[in-house]
């Protein structure tokens, strides 16, 4: 494997392959882009170019060294990522962490980061240093990891991944050699899908639409979860004008975090839908069609910009701030239920 085998972002991969051919490797480069789109892929093919001895500047993918990168397996390639994030890919286990694991990139683990990549390199003549979620550093963290990137270590190249880099600070984003990356083609999630999952191409082609652009998703969306949709939109539209309802879909859906995230993200298209439907044009959840059709008129525009505003305001107390999912799902309903008047 090498950079061709990231798809669907030909700029960003142009702009890696130029540095390698040409030989100027910045000290540190920021990945931007939604979630899936092939940030990591690239991290990870970038790195096996600069460490592989066989096919130096491109990687070939076989030897020892290209197979370890991938498997976070090299001793030249540093990884760093909240404790959980470790967890959930089975890096490390619950018992490795004296306190709840975190879900930040905390200070300590930037010291440990940099006592690393201060070392010489073992086995070739350069490190490479991938964070993972950057934007999930505390402000600690960031204005630790400066240090780092004003003095970088000799032949060290940094690589932050991140799909929010406004939640960076602007001396990080300045420093860094910034690569973006795009949502990808629905029509290439679609093939990509079909051909990994062994779907039907109408299937194949409904989470493409549905992924927002990223094959991770598309590729790890749960087929009960798309069969879920419609029961978890006709209990919202229930729940915006019926307070048993309201109570009904929090406790539903508020019975734990990834829970509470996985509705927000179907209901976040689903107001996307009810809005484009008013303007005449395509719908995400095309399959659910009918449904949208007696529920937009129900909503004028400003209601429905409302309540995408209060999906925002809960999505952020749930992910970023701890909240209770339950309480956020509630406070969520009546905000939106007491927004605006129904539209007669």
């Amino acid at each position: 494997m090498s950079l061709e085998s990231v798809l669907g972002q030909s700029h960003a991969v142009g702009m890696l392959r130029a540095a390698l051919e040409s030989g100027e490797i910045h000290h540190a480069y920021l990945f931007t882009g939604p979630t899936g789109v092939g940030k990591e892929l690239a991290a990870v093919e970038f790195a096996r170019a600069l460490i592989c001895q066989e096919e130096p500047n491109l990687g070939c993918g076989k030897c020892s060294a290209c197979l370890r990168v991938a498997k976070h397996a090299h001793p030249d390639v540093l990884w760093l990522m909240a404790e959980d994030e470790m967890i959930a890919r089975g890096l490390a286990g619950r018992s490795d962490f004296a306190s709840t694991p975190s879900r930040e990139i905390k200070v300590e683990q930037i010291r440990w980061f940099q006592e690393r990549i201060g070392l010489r390199a073992l086995e070739g003549t350069r490190k490479v240093a991938i964070v993972v979620a950057a934007e999930e550093m505390n402000p600690q963290a960031q204005n630790a990891v400066l240090k780092t990137l004003e003095e970088p270590p000799a032949d060290t190249v940094l690589i932050l991944l991140t799909s929010a880099a406004d939640h960076l600070l602007p001396t990080v984003r300045s420093r860094c050699s910034k690569v973006g990356f795009v949502p990808l083609p629905a029509a290439l999630i679609a093939e990509e899908v079909q051909r990994k999952r062994n779907l039907d191409p109408e299937t194949s082609s409904l989470l493409a639409v549905l992924s927002g652009g990223s094959l991770s998703r598309a590729l790890s969306f749960d087929a009960k979860r798309l069969a879920d949709r419609k029961e978890l939109i006709e209990l919202f539209e229930k729940a915006c004008t019926s307070v048993p309802a309201l109570l009904k879909f929090a406790e539903t859906f508020g019975a734990n975090r990834a829970q509470a995230e996985a509705a927000l993200e179907v209901l976040d298209l689903w107001i996307r839908d009810l809005l484009v439907r008013q303007e005449g044009g395509d719908l995400l959840n095309r399959d659910l069609d009918q449904i949208a059709a007696s529920a937009s008129p129900k909503y004028s525009p400003a209601r429905l910009h409302l309540m995408h505003q209060a999906l925002r305001r809960a999505r952020e107390w749930i992910t970023e701030r701890n909240g209770a999912p339950r309480f956020q799902l509630e406070r969520m309903l009546i905000e939106m239920s007491g927004s605006h008047e129904h539209r007669a």
